[in-house]
């Protein structure tokens, strides 16, 4: 019989006896299972080595089809954003249409961005950067155009011309007007004055600079319109305001061309004219003999004579490329004034210099707009040249019933015409893309201090209300509207040309 003093274990309490693990097993199933997993990795090394690089996933190829267009042919294209609808002037203004036909708003802004997209274009390929070149035609200063830009201080202030087509100068990368006029002064004799000896105030630098102009050119047959006094003083005021220029050089010391890096591109620009002279050793634009000193100061040529163009303009284009050049453009004066078409003397200079790697060829002097044109070398069938014969007018006083020698309205229109060169990491240069944008010259009278107004209007399909946006009667709007189709009429198929070519280059 138990104790009754003892207390039983409680049952939570009751010690069990524990089953001990042998460690030689621990030892024998961690053996086991390392040999497996030794296996397992020999396995796939084995499939590996056997399939080679088949398998490998292909990033790059991921990357190209983000970026290449549906049907394979054309380059992709450059994000840009779309200008808001407004009746005022455009701050980024949009692009010209490039299509004659076309009257509905572009999408796209005038000059391609300049920044390089973070992807590539193909397999370790990128953008470097695009230059937008903007050209305008002449800036023509009769003695009616310079009127109006007297101030009451007695200087001269032409800045209101221009103040319609700012952004759209503003928007390319380096604008060029050619400038048919001297700037001789009033100091040793002469006056100002229009045709046909034209010099024009100083003031008509600042204010094509202000409106962002980079370059003029120089050399025109009115260069020497005022003798060796306003051939030289032309180039001291564009230097003392900054501006560059070129078609004239201030001594042999200087360079004949510019090249010029834009965007990390550098190009290469010439300006060359026509010249008249009763002999090969003369050189006389428009009938002024220069002096023997001053003749070898600008770029001329004798337009029947080709083969000295390609021996000057080859040896110019050299000298640029020592200089960094990796695009060409050639600014010629030449052609016959008035004239709507390009004549053969143009059409053989042209493919000369095509033929010489020249990539834009801008042309003047005509007065009035000329067709566009897509040449192809002949002695290298994979380079193209973009040739634009004649700009026309930028502004003048040439217009339809004011002159009895003009009977249209042609030589009241205007062109500014953009090219933009991309450049890729492969060191590719090209031209990207062209656009023209339409211009006409509003003549008026100004209602407040009763001078004429020269209003250069950009005839952009983009702006809903040209009337409203241009301050334009019924009749001026009807006016503004025949230039636009004049323009369009004449240079249409050309850039259509040009741009289904454009669109047709295969990916860099």
């Amino acid at each position: 019989m138990p104790d009754q003093n003892q207390r039983p274990f409680p049952p939570h309490r009751r010690r069990r006896r524990r089953r001990r693990i042998n460690p030689n097993f621990i030892i024998f199933c961690m053996a086991v299972l390392l040999a497996v997993v030794l296996l397992v990795l020999s396995v796939m090394a084995l499939v590996m080595s056997l399939s080679g690089d088949d398998e490998k996933p292909k990033a790059t190829d991921a990357t190209i089809q983000t970026t290449e267009p549906t049907d394979g042919t054309a380059e992709p294209a450059i994000p840009t954003t779309e200008p808001s609808a407004s009746t005022t002037e455009p701050s980024a203004p949009p692009v010209a249409p490039t299509d004659p036909t076309q009257t509905t708003e572009p999408s796209a802004s005038t000059t391609a961005p300049t920044t390089a997209p973070s992807e590539p274009i193909a397999p370790g390929i990128t953008l470097i950067g695009n230059a937008t070149i903007g050209a305008t035609g002449d800036i023509l200063m009769h003695k009616p155009c310079i009127r109006p830009g007297e101030q009451s201080d007695g200087t001269y202030d032409f800045s209101a011309y221009f103040a319609h087509i700012q952004a759209y100068i503003n928007a390319t990368d380096y604008a060029v007007a050619n400038l048919e006029t001297t700037l001789a002064g009033l100091d040793l004799g002469y006056e100002y004055s229009g045709y046909p000896q034209f010099n024009c105030p100083d003031g008509i630098v600042p204010s094509l600079q202000g409106a962002g102009f980079d370059m003029l050119l120089t050399a025109n047959n009115h260069t020497y319109d005022t003798s060796s006094v306003g051939f030289h003083r032309t180039m001291q005021v564009m230097k003392e305001y900054g501006m560059d220029f070129t078609g004239t050089f201030a001594s042999r010391e200087e360079d004949n061309y510019l090249v010029r890096e834009i965007d990390g591109i550098r190009i290469g620009m010439i300006c060359y004219t026509y010249e008249d002279a009763a002999d090969a050793a003369t050189v006389a634009p428009n009938g002024h003999v220069m002096t023997k000193e001053d003749a070898q100061l600008i770029n001329t040529f004798h337009k029947k004579d080709v083969a000295g163009f390609r021996t000057s303009l080859s040896a110019d284009i050299a000298n640029m490329e020592a200089d960094g050049a990796e695009a060409i453009v050639l600014f010629i004066h030449w052609g016959d004034e008035y004239a709507l078409t390009q004549n053969a003397d143009q059409e053989a200079l042209a493919q000369t210099a095509c033929d010489l790697g020249v990539d834009v060829i801008v042309g003047g002097h005509a007065h009035v707009i000329q067709p566009m044109d897509l040449l192809t070398s002949t002695t290298d069938s994979d380079h193209k040249t973009v040739c634009l014969y004649s700009t026309g007018n930028a502004i003048s006083n040439q217009r339809q019933g004011l002159i009895s020698s003009i009977t249209t309205a042609h030589t009241e229109d205007g062109i500014l015409f953009s090219f933009t060169f991309a450049k890729y990491s492969d060191g590719t240069v090209r031209v990207e893309s062209v656009e023209a944008l339409p211009t006409w010259v509003n003549l008026y009278t100004s209602t407040e201090t009763w001078k004429k107004v020269y209003d250069i209007i950009p005839l952009d399909k983009s702006t809903a209300d040209w009337k409203t946006a241009f301050g334009l009667t019924d009749d001026t709007l009807s006016q503004a509207e025949a230039s636009y189709d004049r323009t369009m009429a004449i240079i249409g198929d050309g850039l259509a040309e040009v741009n289904a070519y454009l669109a047709s280059l295969p990916e860099v």
